[in-house]
Parts: structure tokens; C-alpha cells; sequence
């Protein structure tokens, strides 16, 4: 339990250094851009003193280093600023989407994940069948089509037929099956393009244990390939399947940003390209930061599971 809890701690802290620098190129990044923060939020009509007024009031006129510092003490208490467009708190508008956007992550998990492991599991039963070759030509095209493409064939075949919406109308009052209803095709988009990737690796880790001298005595003894499968194979395949099935969920949080904008979603990613477009540099340096640790979170997760899953992973640690 000791040895559990120091690679914990490590891989907590190496957590923690990732996050601070990735905190230091969002803030830098955004510096970066070209034109003047007031001028874009006064228009080109604005005064010399107004904009004098209007840089001192966002803290332009303090040195880069005392603004980062006080962006990011801010945001480790939940307190990233005020919309630059709307005046809002940004927590209060991030704390709209967020939820938004972890239920359609969550959604598109719990259709890609089962959907993935059992044609990984029947591809490496039926190894070189047509089965095996007709879902790796699926999983191969899934991965090789970019989201929005795979998201408007899904609104020509599924949405102009009139049997899913093509445009995400939800709210805080509606029901959980108005909610998995209007939010399939963005789930259904996300899963097709993940479910690829956990389907191939749960294929390929079982395919290259099944050559072991265990699975042998196994079939020795008279197993049957699917027990063989199930029972002595996929649970110690578990730890490269965890590690894709946790960097795919990575995906999910942070990559529903095309998806989100292909079906007007209203969630994070929808929020963060609206932003952009408005210039509230606020609300997007916020978004990117909770993406990036999202991220960051569940590589650490895919990590720590894959150690200990692996008890020759955890000795070498």
C-alpha cells in the first residue's frame, strides 16, 4: 500500500508541474495575439481616454508576470474574472455549459465503451473472419474521417429524415429522456469516432496474449475459445485497454469542440468558439484551462490504473 500511494503522489505532483505550464502557455498564448484587448472592446471610434480608462480597469497597464499570478491564484479558487462581453462571472457561465458537456462525454462513453470492448473481444475470437475484416475496415474509416465530417453525414442521414434533431435544444428543465434524445447524434458522432481506437487496442492486446503458455494449458484442458477469451486472456489485457479507454474519455471532455459547434450543443466547446469570435479572452483562457486539466486528470487516472493493473509496471515505478 505504501509503494500505491508514493506512485500516487508522484504521478499527483507531475500532475501539478504539467498543469502550471500548461497554465503559463495558455496565458502566454493569448498574449500573443495581435491587436490591443481595449481597442477591440471599445471599437476603433473609442477615445484615447477611454481607452486609457478601459486598459487600466481590465489590468493591461500591470506588467505581464502580476497578471498571470493573478489570473491564476484566481482560477485555483474558482474565481476566473468577468466576461469581457457580457459582464458575467465566468464561473456562473462555465457552470452552465460544464454540465452540458460532461453529460454528452458521458453519454457518448457509455454507448463507445461496451460497443468497443465487445467488438474487440468477438475480432480477436474470429481473428482473419470476415467479421474481423469488416470491423477493422469500419474502425479504420471511423479514425481516418475528421469529426465535423462524420457529424453532417450523420445530419443527412439521420436528421433531414426527420428521426433525430439536427440542432441541440436543451435546457436545465428538461427531461433525462428529452436530453438523451436530442443529444444522440452528437453522442452517436463522438462514439463512432472513439469507439475505433478502444476497439483495435482491445483486439490487439488480446490477439497477443493468446500465444501464452496459460492460454495453452487452457486450451489444453478443454476451454472454450470464448472462456478462453473472457476468463484468461481480457483480464490481463486489462492494462493497455484501460490506458486507451481513459485517454479516449480524455478525448471525449476536451475534443467535443467541432462536434459541439455541428450541432449548436451548448457546452463548453460551444461557449469557447463563441468566445473567440467575441474577443473574451477571459472566457476562453478559463475554458482551456479546464480542458487542460481534464485532460491532464484522466491521463494521470489511465496511469495509475494501468500501474495497478500491472503489479511488473508498479515494481519498475
Amino acid at each position: 500500500m505504501h509503494e500505491v500511494l508514493k506512485m500516487v503522489a508522484q504521478r499527483l505532483a507531475l500532475g501539478a508541474l504539467t498543469l502550471f505550464v500548461v497554465s503559463i502557455v495558455i496565458f502566454g498564448a493569448t498574449e500573443l495575439l495581435p491587436g490591443d484587448l481595449a481597442s477591440a472592446i471599445l471599437g476603433q471610434s473609442a477615445t484615447p481616454e477611454t481607452l486609457a480608462a478601459m486598459r487600466a480597469q481590465l489590468g493591461l497597464n500591470d506588467p505581464a508576470p502580476v497578471r498571470y499570478w493573478a489570473w491564476l491564484t484566481g482560477a485555483l479558487q474558482g474565481d476566473f474574472g468577468v466576461s469581457l462581453a457580457t459582464r458575467r462571472p465566468i464561473a456562473d457561465m462555465i457552470e452552465q455549459r460544464l454540465g452540458n458537456t460532461l453529460f454528452l462525454a458521458l453519454y457518448a462513453a457509455a454507448l463507445a465503451v461496451p460497443l468497443a470492448l465487445v467488438l474487440g473481444v468477438l475480432a480477436a475470437l474470429w481473428r482473419n473472419s470476415i467479421f474481423d475484416r469488416v470491423a477493422n475496415a469500419g474502425a479504420l474509416s471511423a479514425i481516418s474521417f475528421p469529426e465535423f465530417f462524420v457529424a453532417y453525414i450523420l445530419v443527412l442521414w439521420l436528421a433531414q429524415s426527420g428521426y433525430f434533431p439536427s440542432m441541440v435544444r436543451i435546457s436545465p428543465t428538461s427531461s433525462l429522456a428529452d436530453k438523451l434524445y436530442m443529444s444522440f447524434l452528437p453522442a452517436l458522432t463522438l462514439t463512432l469516432v472513439v469507439t475505433a481506437h478502444m476497439m483495435r487496442m482491445t483486439r490487439a492486446a488480446i490477439i497477443n496474449l493468446m500465444a501464452s503458455p496459460y492460454i495453452e494449458m487452457a486450451r489444453l484442458k478443454g476451454a472454450s475459445p470464448l472462456r478462453i477469451v473472457l476468463r484468461h486472456a481480457l483480464p490481463n489485457a486489462l492494462a493497455p485497454i484501460i490506458n486507451v479507454i481513459a485517454l479516449n474519455l480524455a478525448y471525449l471532455i476536451t475534443g467535443v469542440v467541432v462536434v459541439e459547434v455541428v450541432f449548436v450543443y451548448p457546452g463548453l466547446g460551444q461557449l469557447m468558439v463563441d468566445s473567440v469570435a467575441k474577443r473574451d479572452i477571459a472566457v476562453v483562457q478559463a475554458i482551456a484551462l479546464i480542458f487542460a486539466s481534464a485532460y491532464v486528470l484522466l491521463n494521470l487516472t489511465a496511469d495509475v490504473l494501468s500501474t495497478l493493473t500491472n503489479p511488473r509496471l508498479m515494481k519498475r515505478g
